[in-house]
């Protein structure tokens, strides 16, 4: 029998009757003659007033202690699909992810998959099971149970679709596919029939609802990942490395994120040694920095900006505050009222005026551009949070993505 591996998210698992309409369609797929193992993330919002409630406790929750509280959501609602198929008549089991074999190195909040031993999937699917797997979880080789980051239930399902040689992974959401823009932003925004894996994965780092390392995983294995809609049957959005050469010709979408915090540090001594003296400690404590601007030097100093997620803010402050004093700089600035915003297409590698005409469109919309970064098919602003919905609506209509480009 051929394999799928399904991903459902917590929108699609929100209440019980949720729960029973993912099952059917587990039930439904089986049915269709596949094997099926299917990962499911926690249940609506559980894992953010898991988080809250940690914070009730201690400003500080320790990182082991939090990573064990916030696997409990995605066992509860793995379990309950379990429960759920057991109803209607179909064999399942459900597996937390140290069971189901998900080995991650040792870093707490963002750890990374290791190596999957997919041995007891193999033998409950050779017992005739659906297997359901709890998503966003692993174990290290200390016994310790770790979490993936936002969205990490991508990167399980699409893991285990290689360790499986799953013939392809469906990941299920609120959406029905991948759009030209987020449509609660803008309406008239176009569903993507395919996409490449290059422009998904700009997409993602730019704020689409897909873990960048996903999409990593998936174009380093040849991984076809199609991305539909829970609640309906219309067709998603197949995300593959055979897209057409007509398709790569053009600004595909637009994205944004409001998980944006930047970091000044004022009047940094202009030698040597400084930039490594600020990043190394970020580094060490597992903090990924995105954009990165330094002003030119006068008399010997300079200013350095960089950003960093939202949410890693008090952690990156505390990490570079140390080292601003020990190299002399003359304070420290942080701004966490910021997003981001970012035009995605192959076709930018190939033709002039990209930049010009994404520039164009946030100044007409009056939008003020703090900081630039590039890739060879990226271009991202950094605004304010504010006025991030305007500057997606504006982007979307200058480069006409409701027409097709």
């Amino acid at each position: 029998m051929t394999l799928i591996v399904q991903k459902y998210g917590g929108s699609s698992l929100a209440d019980a009757e949720k729960v029973r309409h993912v099952a059917r369609r587990i039930g439904a797929t089986r049915d269709k003659g596949y094997q099926v193992v299917a990962v499911c993330s926690a249940m609506g919002d559980t894992t953010d007033d898991l988080i809250r409630l940690a914070y009730t406790i201690s400003p500080r929750p320790d990182p082991r202690e939090l990573d064990l509280l916030l696997s409990t959501g995605e066992i509860v609602s793995c379990t309950l699909v379990a429960m759920a198929l057991k109803e209607m008549g179909y064999p399942a089991v459900s597996l937390t992810g140290f069971q189901a074999g998900i080995r991650t190195e040792r870093t707490y909040g963002k750890a990374r998959i290791a190596h999957i031993d997919p041995q007891r999937i193999l033998k409950e699917l050779e017992e005739g099971k659906i297997v359901i797997v709890a998503g966003f979880q692993g174990f290290t080789e200390d016994m310790d149970i770790t979490t993936l980051g936002r969205g990490g239930s991508d990167t399980t399902a699409v893991a285990l679709a290689v360790a499986l040689e799953a013939e392809r992974c469906e990941i299920y959401t609120d959406v029905e596919g991948i759009y030209t823009a987020d449509p609660r932003i803008v309406p008239e925004a176009r569903k993507l029939k395919e996409i490449d894996y290059e422009e998904m994965l700009e997409l993602a780092v730019a704020g689409a609802k897909m873990q960048p390392r996903s999409i990593e995983l998936a174009a380093l294995y040849r991984v076809p990942v199609v991305v539909a809609s829970t609640f309906s049957d219309a067709p998603g959005t197949l995300i593959h490395g055979e897209v057409s050469m007509e398709l790569r010709e053009r600004v595909r979408g637009v994205a944004s994120d409001t998980n944006v915090a930047k970091i000044t540090v004022l009047g940094v001594p202009d030698r040597p040694g400084i930039a490594a003296a600020l990043f190394e400690p970020l580094a060490q404590v597992g903090i990924s920095v995105d954009v990165i601007v330094q002003n030119a030097s006068v008399e010997g100093l300079t200013d350095l900006s960089f950003t960093v997620a939202r949410s890693d803010l008090p952690r990156a402050l505390e990490a570079v505050r140390p080292v601003a004093q020990q190299i002399g700089a003359r304070g420290l600035h942080s701004d966490e009222r910021l997003a981001k915003v970012s035009v995605v297409g192959t076709g930018m590698q190939y033709a002039p005026g990209y930049a010009a005409r994404m520039f164009r469109a946030l100044a007409d919309a009056g939008i003020n551009i703090e900081m630039i970064t590039t890739s060879e098919i990226r271009i991202t602003c950094i605004v304010r949070e504010e006025r991030v919905k305007e500057a997606v609506r504006a982007l979307h209509k200058a480069f006409r993505l409701e027409e097709g480009g």
